[in-house]
């Protein structure tokens, strides 16, 4: 299933085919698929070029890929537990280079992930980011140091059936996608003024 996005202006085709599903097949995910995946992630910018973004991944039946899912809470389990790959994105808080902190660390995580997903589009993958997990359990089930955050998990895989899913997430599922207009989010000479292009 696609649910491209209803754009006003011209994008490139994984930015528009990228979407957030919860009907995961469980079929697995080749290594080589993965490895895009992540290294798509691994060029993405930084300040100060820090690269301050971890990734602890667990496959389907492994237990790394237990320990991520046990910090989802329930609502989050019940689809998530569906997909092959489950990634917890982590972010070092400090610069290597002086300890002096990064008000930008979470900000570089987003943008790695940010690749990472549309490189899953790019291997014919869905992905759905969460942020409904436990930070404080995976950072004791994965001994993360104080140093690092967890902010988020991904999931990834093969896209599955959305008569699978309960039926308020499968309501959720074939719903159109929505985005604000232009003209909320972009402004020029004061905030709240729309951008005139």
């Amino acid at each position: 299933m696609e649910n491209p996005t209803n754009n006003n202006y011209s994008i490139n085709n994984n930015t528009k085919n990228r979407w957030s599903p919860r009907a995961f097949s469980e079929m697995n995910v080749e290594k080589e698929k993965i490895h895009s995946i992540l290294e798509a992630a691994r060029w993405a910018p930084s300040a100060f070029n820090e690269q301050p973004w971890r990734f602890i991944l667990g496959q389907k039946g492994d237990t790394t890929y237990d320990s991520i899912l046990s910090t989802l809470v329930d609502w989050n389990i019940i689809w998530a537990s569906k997909a092959p790959v489950l990634i917890l994105n982590i972010a070092k808080k400090t610069f290597t280079q002086n300890g002096n902190q990064n008000v930008t660390f979470k900000y570089d995580l987003g943008q790695a992930v940010g690749l990472m997903i549309i490189e899953v589009v790019n291997q014919g993958l869905v992905s759905h980011q969460m942020s409904g997990f436990s930070a404080d359990k995976a950072a004791e089930l994965f001994n993360i140091p104080n140093d690092y955050q967890a902010v988020s998990v991904t999931a990834i895989g093969y896209y599955g059936n959305s008569e699978n899913l309960p039926e308020d997430m499968a309501a959720m599922e074939l719903k159109p996608r929505e985005r604000n207009e232009l003209k909320s989010i972009v402004f020029e000479g004061e905030f709240g003024k729309p951008f005139d292009i």
